[in-house]
């Protein structure tokens, strides 16, 4: 069995403002999104090994919750660690803007900690849930350390943190040298805002800087990318293709109605790593992961989406 290895932080929601109708919902957030899209997306001889921190107070419900999916490596579980789980207070104020407050204070991994636990990886999908999952120092050594391909959701980067947990959108510093630590980069429009006013100049550096797809979530519109490799975009000999000519294209996504917007980028992600992995082109790759963010913005939480994202019948 093949292993891809995932790194992120598994949260407790509090949602306020999903359905404007009913009361505040508490369940599973962050990476357990994530997890789940990969449970459904791997292929074929693959398993998932996570590299996931859990606070004390909810190591338990979060072992049944590694459990309930079907590709985790055996024996697989998270790491509990002496201090509160994160959680975070989500209150919609449409169905794609946000407000954020987190508490918990689960740290980050540094490269002591890591270096040996990815000796036996094929593969890394690393999600900035927190935004405190990897220093750049740590992510610097993860690059130089780890010859598999390096899948990286730069989200909570771009998060800076207000003194009562509020999450504030902020500038990215040092991009490029965050860049030059992933072979596969995925932001969201207002984090691309963040980096350039001109998409095209933000995917120059990147692919000059070794990336070589970078994608932008766009929504209900779907996805575009930007990318100077060749088909399939998972060989390494594809980083070698000429960064000063980069192609792009938007994959437009599926209509939903009454959706449900709550973890669509870390769903759409995983999917579209998985389907790398399995070798796909690119845009059809991304078509899967529109599809695949699609159902989950028909579907509420995390607990049963892997089988729903497989299309299986989910019972209460």
């Amino acid at each position: 069995m093949r292993k891809v290895g995932v790194v992120g932080s598994l949260v407790w929601d509090v949602i306020h403002g999903r359905d404007p109708r009913a009361a505040p919902v508490e369940e599973w957030g962050g990476i357990a999104y994530a997890l789940s899209s990969l449970d459904a997306h791997l292929p074929e001889g693959w398993e998932i090994v996570p590299l996931i921190k859990v606070g004390s107070d909810l190591h338990a419900p979060a072992e049944r919750f590694f459990r309930s999916l079907s590709r985790l490596a055996p024996g697989a579980r998270p790491v509990e660690v002496p201090v509160p789980n994160n959680r975070v207070v989500l209150r919609y104020e449409s169905s794609d803007r946000r407000c954020e407050r987190m508490s918990g204070g689960v740290p980050g991994w540094t490269w002591p900690e890591l270096g040996p636990m990815i000796r036996d990886l094929d593969a890394l999908y690393v999600n900035f849930i927190s935004g405190f999952e990897l220093s750049l120092g740590t992510a610097e050594a993860l690059r130089h350390g780890f010859a598999g391909p390096i899948y990286a959701d730069l989200h909570s980067l771009f998060l800076g943190m207000q003194q009562d947990g509020t999450r504030v959108m902020r500038p990215l510093p040092h991009a490029a040298a965050w860049f030059r630590c992933f072979d596969f980069v995925q932001v969201n429009e207002d984090e691309l805002r963040q980096l350039a006013d001109e998409p095209m100049a933000v995917a120059a550096v990147a692919m000059a800087e070794g990336v070589r797809v970078l994608t932008v979530t766009l929504g209900p519109r779907g996805a575009a990318y930007f990318t100077a490799a060749t088909d399939p975009v998972i060989e390494r000999t594809a980083a070698a293709a000429d960064a000063r000519t980069v192609r792009t294209s938007l994959v437009p996504g599926r209509h939903v109605d009454d959706p449900d917007p709550t973890g669509c980028g870390d769903v759409f992600g995983a999917a579209l790593f998985g389907r790398l992995l399995a070798r796909e082109p690119v845009e059809r790759a991304l078509r899967d992961a529109n599809d695949a963010a699609a159902r989950n913005a028909s579907f509420r939480g995390a607990d049963g989406l892997a089988k729903h994202l497989r299309g299986e019948l989910v019972t209460p």
